[in-house]
């Protein structure tokens, strides 16, 4: 079972590279693909892929796991082996390797961002692909000890967060930044005057981690 998405190709002739953002829990992809009108990125092809599993409250919404009765139970070596989590993982690693045939862009030059659950997901999946950038908003670890044991190396990794989000305590923003240091990764962290959403803030940290981090004019050489 392959991922449906929003596709929604450069501008240019010129493609610089391919940004892939996953939604959170209970939205869908078009929630998301809305983000691509707002960054200035003509160069980029953009997918927006929508989560395997229904979301239970909403009928347009989707979700890459449902989640436990409490957020602490995420951090639970256990929950790494969660059965939707596991689908999840497998469905979207397997997608993500297939673009380069679908794009012809290798993921050398894939930047894999999300929000929320996408933005954990983005940690579960993309630390373990050579993929040019990780973008994580709002986002958390799963079972952090058991993902760290799964980290051989990683990109550059931009993550952002609310100091006043709600739904993702900002504590898991401070656990997914420090594991990540001690690993010696290079991480850009940036937490701002916001809850649990995207603001024009985060687009414009977005846009120039992209621009200035992973695809400046060095590296394109």
């Amino acid at each position: 079972m392959s991922l449906q998405a929003i596709s929604i190709p450069p501008q240019s002739a010129t493609v610089k590279g391919l940004i892939v953002i996953l939604h959170g829990w209970g939205a869908n992809a078009q929630d998301v693909a809305a983000l691509a009108s707002f960054l200035n990125l003509p160069d980029y092809h953009f997918l927006f892929p929508n989560a395997p599993f229904p979301f239970p409250y909403a009928p347009t919404g989707r979700a890459w796991y449902n989640f436990p009765d409490t957020y602490s139970s995420l951090s639970r070596p256990e929950f790494f082996d969660q059965p939707e989590l596991v689908e999840s993982r497998k469905q979207l690693t397997e997608w993500l390797l297939s673009l380069e045939d679908l794009t012809q862009i290798p993921l050398s030059r894939t930047v894999l961002g999300g929000f929320s659950q996408g933005g954990a997901m983005t940690f579960d999946v993309g630390l373990t692909l050579p993929v040019a950038a990780l973008m994580v908003l709002s986002g958390y670890f799963h079972a952090p000890t058991r993902l760290t044991e799964q980290i051989q190396t990683a990109p550059p990794i931009l993550i952002v967060h609310g100091r006043q989000d709600q739904v993702v305590p900002l504590a898991a923003a401070h656990q997914s930044r420090e594991a990540l240091l001690a690993l010696n990764h290079s991480v850009q962290y940036h937490e701002l005057e916001m809850g649990h959403e995207i603001q024009p803030i985060v687009l414009n940290l977005m846009q120039r981690f992209i621009e200035e981090k992973v695809f400046s004019s060095n590296s394109l050489a």
